[in-house]
């Protein structure tokens, strides 16, 4: 593990000369990525959350395709479409450009609920179904989509249930003072992309996420975790909280953060610091309260020891 450990830093080390003064940001996407889960980041544009995607499929090692989703975008254009053969006088499959190990779905909620559906068998089921065909997917395979805030025009919200299957959400906001003076002086991360090279590949990712899943959680872990949820589907400022497959990403992006940080046991501290990220999309709040917030104050209010103050 101590060798995976060092690869991962490198990794890490190398996506940060690109995304500049997110490093807190980098490790949360490769920890949902090592659990076997999507990313969605929203935030206004030019926050480098492009720059930050194929950034991370560069250093991993991963075919990457980026889909740019507007409104006239059809589902055929994301999974790809059946089309006649002249020459053999037969049907053929053209794949679309979702058939990647990384895809990039760049500015998701631009495009109508129809299209933005293309996405969801292909990130629950690893797998596409056109003209009652199923496709697989190549392995691994992960969905970064980005968004933009709901406050801006032309943009379709996201239903529950395709939120729902993005393991977490992240928000990169402005960058600190040290990173955008730096970025002001010409030291431009995104030209730093040509160059980067592969830390990791396909058969080492492989082998990570299955080492993820065997890290061990103890049952006053797992109590924890599960008031965490409860509190999240009883307090009186929620009107939805976490669904069972919520609580799952929540103990999956845990122990993946146990790992990243070197430990074969999940701690309550991994829990923390994944738990807004895997949260914050989920819950819907009443009296408009946003779910990051809310997320939050949740975390706060459920101790580590059942029956502590």
């Amino acid at each position: 593990m101590d060798t995976n450990r060092q690869t991962i830093h490198q990794a890490m080390q190398a996506l940060n000369t690109v995304v500049l003064g997110k490093e807190r940001h980098i490790q949360l996407a490769l920890c949902a990525i090592f659990a076997g889960g999507h990313v969605l980041m929203e935030d206004l544009p030019g926050m480098g959350k492009t720059t930050m995607a194929q950034a991370i499929a560069k250093v991993l090692g991963l075919h990457y395709q980026r889909i740019q989703f507007t409104s006239d975008l059809l589902p055929s254009d994301v999974v790809g479409a059946t089309i006649f053969d002249p020459s053999q006088q037969t049907f053929r499959f053209h794949k679309g450009p979702v058939f990647s190990q990384m895809v990039l779905a760049d500015e998701l909620n631009r495009a109508t609920p129809k299209s933005q559906s293309a996405l969801l068998e292909a990130m629950e089921e690893g797998q596409v179904t056109v003209d009652g065909q199923s496709q697989p997917l190549p392995q691994p395979f992960f969905v970064m989509a980005t968004q933009n805030p709901q406050s801006q025009t032309g943009t379709f919200p996201l239903p529950e249930s395709q939120l729902d299957r993005f393991l977490m959400r992240l928000s990169l906001g402005y960058p600190n003072p040290e990173a955008e003076q730096a970025l002001l002086m010409g030291d431009q991360g995104r030209a730093r992309l040509a160059t980067l090279q592969p830390v990791l590949n396909t058969e080492l990712l492989s082998f990570i996420q299955q080492e993820v899943v065997t890290l061990t959680t103890s049952p006053a872990l797992i109590q924890y975790v599960h008031r965490l949820v409860q509190h999240t589907r009883q307090h009186e400022d929620v009107q939805l909280g976490l669904s069972p497959r919520g609580a799952i990403a929540l103990v999956q992006a845990a122990k993946a953060w146990a790992y990243i940080e070197g430990r074969l046991q999940v701690l309550p501290e991994d829990v923390q610091s994944v738990f807004v990220p895997i949260a914050s999309h989920r819950l819907i709040g009443r009296h408009e309260k946003q779910g990051d917030v809310l997320a939050r104050q949740l975390l706060a209010q459920v101790p580590v020891v059942a029956g502590a103050s």
